[in-house]
């Protein structure tokens, strides 16, 4: 090991990124490597139920940064590497293998996932989770080929999903349990407005319902909901 000062960065997304530009930026002229689990270079996730799952832009225009800028900023990138634990009284994280990595000063900038549902079908083909660029461009693919969609949840991400399989001429119902989307942030009212835009596109918003479970053999064919009623789809975004 070096003996420069060593800082690692376990979270190779925006946040770790931005981190690593912040430290040199900062004056810091020790080590930095950022680790992360994906191999593409750290990109942003907005677009990820945007523009990419439109199809208006490619994978590459979500990077935080060209590979390049790494090199020239001594970046050192770990892609592709789990980081399975942190050993705080030795300094050092431990990577799947059991290889293990010092560090001075440890940044966890792992964000967060999607909370999986757990209900009956819930690993059918079919059922989908947005948080990966690989899981958007699979979506947008998805979507291209048409076919009845159900978005369980009316939140930002599910709202952005639902648009986007309009736009490439999809059917879509909505399930969501509260009484209008977004009603956490935004409330009744201002959710009411999203609830009248959507369905003047043509979206299908079952409120007030939940999802007990998708039907299927070996792929989705439908949502159940708590209401009782059978949500016919062929591609299913939790």
């Amino acid at each position: 090991m070096s003996q420069r000062t060593s800082h690692v960065v376990v979270g190779a997304s925006l946040a770790g990124a931005k981190a690593a530009e912040g430290m040199r930026d900062a004056g810091f002229d020790g080590r930095i490597v950022l680790v992360g689990d994906e191999t593409d270079l750290p990109y942003e996730r907005p677009p990820l139920s945007k523009e990419i799952l439109l199809g208006k832009k490619t994978r590459d225009t979500a990077y935080v940064f060209e590979e390049s800028w790494y090199a020239e900023h001594d970046v050192e990138l770990m892609l592709g590497t789990t980081v399975t634990g942190v050993h705080r009284a030795d300094h050092q994280i431990e990577l799947v293998g059991g290889e293990r990595l010092a560090y001075d000063a440890l940044l966890l900038a792992t964000g967060s996932s999607p909370r999986r549902v757990q209900v009956p079908g819930a690993d059918l083909q079919g059922v989908h989770y947005l948080r990966r660029i690989g899981e958007s461009e699979g979506l947008r693919d998805t979507l291209a080929n048409g076919g009845p969609v159900a978005i369980v949840g009316a939140g930002w991400i599910g709202l952005e999903v639902a648009a986007a399989a309009r736009h490439h001429g999809c059917d879509v119902t909505v399930v969501e349990p509260q009484s209008v989307p977004l009603a956490g942030p935004l409330g009744e009212e201002v959710g009411g407005h999203f609830a009248r835009l959507h369905r003047a596109h043509g979206v299908d918003l079952r409120l007030g319902t939940g999802a007990t479970g998708f039907e299927g053999q070996d792929t989705v064919t439908g949502v159940r909901t708590s209401s009782g009623d059978l949500v016919a789809a062929e591609t299913v975004v939790v």
